[in-house]
């Protein structure tokens, strides 16, 4: 039973908690999670609510609270909602890492610029995203049949002295087995379709599995309000933390993309082979219907995820059921035929050289960078609309994002491709190898690892500079006390390095500007030359052959590392529960917004835990008529203030919020504009009862919330003092730590500003009419 409803007083028996004075302080942990013990200060808690993924937790003895009578306490009654698990359980969620790039393309989803009355623009902003995470799953696939079909079962089964180095591989030799059942080209590569399939198959198994504990927790419903109403801001419409419908639509496409991928990997080989002088003409006119049944496929793929992008004024219980369960269904059908089709006998067939992946791996590289140019362009155009000066790169956050996000797939891909083939083929003379441009794409790490240390060099000159005038301002802030050079050295460097995060937009805008220009250099070098950069370079000078040579060696192994070492992060995960919390922390911040845009990405912790505060919300000032303060800090002011764009208008007038270490504007306002603007944190402003920011300048994710006007001050606290003494005093006869994004509730201004917004709430809220009903009737 819950525990709100088993200490309920009866009625008569009790004075009713807006009688007796009761308030409540709903504290929200930020990113990496913490116990609720840590949180209330007691070892003694209890779970008021909740389950073992995400609960509300109490002391012990402010369990039955509402009952107590008045005078008995001091402040508000501490409660906690612990949300940790909802992104760092157990082992298995390591397993995300390798879901990084659809992580990346969704956040881009969310990063348009704030427009108004630009909805066709809007949607196609949108629709371009969702082709851009369409092109990873592809490219996914593509390159675990590159791994499986090309390399394994193409090159290395039909290369004798590649077979007969591993002896797993001999059943599938023509002549280590003697021209055996599974010896044919066709059949190999049915068999090798195995692994692909399986992969997808393991994509759409997690993205299910994770709906039952995400998408299936149903908000609270509510009329949706006027547009004017949320400060323009989609987060408080009834449907927006509800995508249930959007993604399993997308769920159905991408698997089935996933299994046409490897249908065409494996069909299009067997056509090739048919199409050539002399061949079966049945089989010809088979392999011609079947690339004609594959495009179809294909089409109907891109049509379901073009068709239909997210429903959020409304919550959209319905689901596409006919589609959601025939699309895969048919590609599996259209999966099987190709099978089937390359298995058959076809007498002087020998596979050589490599698979045609050449071309599919250029024309996924020449749509995603197109897809980028022309979300740019969108992307520029809503920012004109309603230029905000804050918006990271001048609104051109998401295809800067976007970019990334292709590129972590391209190293991914190659990455494995480039590792197995080594392994393979360990005198790479046996075997072609993987193709050309996944070469060309490594080759071009390095340059971009050149880039990448001259802007950290910017950045730690950058630094140097803002803690020789930070130095200066810890002088005069400490004045009479700065007689140690070291603690106010320290200080400053502090205070310049959190600082550095307002010059990410700069970093990342530079960063996928090189990538998009050096891809597009790879594409056409693959392209034209059809060789690798060192072979293309043979014959030219001796200076560009040697740098050919260098980058194609030193890519390939840093490529290969990279992932390598991405694996062994998630191994270390798996085992290591201090490792697996730091990866934990990643998806605290990447995994917020609703997967929008690609269904493979790693569920939306929100979509649970913004439904859990607003019930809890929702009921207990229902319940009880007392105040309430919601107290979020880090990633848990972002809880709070959609929890507070979730609430029903009345509700919401009747919270107050306090916020710390809050990433609000400083991350979200600059990078999420559309979301998190000047407009909607104004709106945020005047629709709560009352609200108030602490933030430090040592604080690297933390800041101000910046509001325009004099609404600025009413909500932003002056920087709080880090640390709180300088040298040794009466109150702090040891060191102060410099506490930076941590503890902010050890210093006074805490007790402080939580006092005073108790004072300005409403305290004449009247009981509810109906004091016998539970609280969530």
């Amino acid at each position: 039973m819950d525990s709100t409803q088993q200490h309920r007083p009866a009625e008569g028996s009790s004075p009713r908690p807006a009688e007796t004075g009761t308030a409540l302080e709903l504290l929200v942990h930020g990113v990496g999670g913490t116990t609720p013990e840590q949180m209330l200060g007691d070892p003694r808690t209890v779970r008021i609510t909740g389950d073992d993924t995400a609960a509300v937790f109490r002391r012990a003895d402010d369990a039955d609270a509402e009952r107590q009578p008045a005078g008995r306490r001091e402040g508000p009654v501490p409660e906690a909602y612990v949300w940790c698990n909802l992104t760092s359980g157990n082992g298995t969620r390591a397993l995300w890492l390798l879901l990084l790039p659809f992580m990346v393309v969704n956040l881009a989803h969310w990063m348009r610029p704030t427009a108004r009355g630009r909805r066709r623009t809007v949607r196609l902003y949108g629709l371009l995203v969702r082709l851009a995470g369409l092109s990873l799953t592809v490219l996914l696939v593509a390159a675990a049949c590159e791994v499986a079909l090309d390399l394994t079962a193409w090159q290395c089964a039909g290369t004798h002295a590649c077979a007969e180095g591993h002896s797993w591989l001999g059943f599938l030799s023509p002549e280590i087995s003697d021209d055996g059942w599974w010896s044919p080209p066709g059949r190999r590569l049915a068999l090798a379709a195995v692994v692909p399939v399986a992969l997808t198959g393991l994509l759409w198994l997690l993205s299910l599995r994770t709906w039952s504990a995400y998408e299936s927790q149903q908000p609270m419903t509510h009329d949706a309000e006027r547009e004017e109403e949320t400060g323009r801001t989609a987060l408080g419409r009834p449907g927006f933390w509800y995508g249930r419908r959007l993604v399993a639509r997308l769920r159905a496409a991408h698997t089935a993309a996933g299994l046409l991928t490897v249908a065409a990997a494996v069909g299009s080989a067997a056509a090739r082979q048919d199409r050539q002088p002399g061949g079966p003409a049945a089989l010809a006119v088979l392999g011609v219907l079947l690339e004609a049944a594959l495009a179809g496929g294909a089409c109907a793929v891109v049509w379901v995820v073009c068709r239909r992008g997210r429903t959020e004024r409304r919550l959209d219980a319905e689901l596409d059921l006919r589609l959601v369960r025939y699309l895969p269904l048919a590609a599996l059908a259209l999966l099987a035929l190709a099978l089937l089709y390359a298995g058959w006998e076809r007498p002087g067939w020998e596979s050589a050289g490599r698979l045609p992946g050449d071309a599919a791996f250029g024309a996924l590289a020449l749509v995603q960078g197109l897809l980028v140019i022309v979300l740019a362009v969108v992307a520029h155009a809503l920012h004109r609309t309603d230029p905000d000066r804050r918006a990271a790169i001048r609104g051109l956050a998401g295809p800067a994002v976007a970019m990334l996000a292709c590129a972590l797939g391209g190293v991914m891909s190659g990455g494995v491709s480039q590792r197995v083939a080594d392994w393979l083929d360990g005198t790479g003379a046996s075997m072609p190898g993987p193709p050309v441009l996944l070469t060309w794409q490594a080759s071009v790490i390095p340059p971009l690892l050149v880039l990448l240390l001259v802007l950290f060099g910017w950045l730690a000159r950058r630094a140097w500079r803002i803690a020789r005038a930070e130095h200066a301002a810890v002088e005069r802030e400490y004045a009479g006390e700065t007689g140690d050079p070291g603690r106010t050295r320290r200080i400053a460097t502090v205070r310049a390095m959190a600082a550095l995060t307002d010059r990410g937009p700069r970093i990342l805008a530079v960063t996928s500007a090189a990538t998009l220009l050096l891809g597009a250099g790879a594409l056409a070098g693959a392209l034209a030359t059809d060789k690798t950069p060192g072979e293309a370079a043979r014959g030219s000078y001796a200076v560009v052959h040697g740098a050919a040579e260098t980058a194609q060696a030193l890519g390939s192994w840093l490529i290969g590392l990279g992932f390598i070492l991405l694996v062994a992060c998630g191994r270390r995960a798996y085992k290591d529960a201090s490792a697996r919390r730091t990866i934990g922390i990643l998806w605290d911040v990447g995994t917020f917004w609703p997967r929008a845009a690609h269904p493979f990405a790693p569920p939306c912790y929100a979509e649970r835990a913004v439904p859990d505060l607003t019930w809890r919300i929702a009921t207990w000032t229902r319940a009880t008529g007392g105040r309430l303060v919601i107290s979020g800090h880090s990633q848990g002011s972002v809880l709070a203030a959609a929890t507070a764009w979730q609430l029903p208008p009345s509700t919401r007038r009747r919270v107050a919020l306090l916020t710390y270490g809050s990433p609000l504007e400083r991350l979200y306002g600059r990078w999420f504009p559309a979301h998190f603007g000047p407009d909607a944190l104004g709106s945020l402003h005047e629709e709560v009862d009352c609200w108030r920011n602490l933030h430090r300048l040592t604080d690297p994710i933390g800041g101000p919330i910046r509001l325009p006007g004099d609404r600025g001050p009413d909500v932003d606290r002056p920087p709080l003092r880090d640390p709180l003494a300088y040298g040794r005093t009466e109150t702090h006869p040891l060191p102060a730590p410099i506490l930076g994004h941590s503890d902010y509730q050890a210093d006074p201004a805490f007790a402080e500003e939580r006092r005073r917004l108790l004072a300005r709430l409403r305290p004449d809220v009247p009981a509810p009419r109906h004091t016998d009903d539970p609280p969530g009737a």
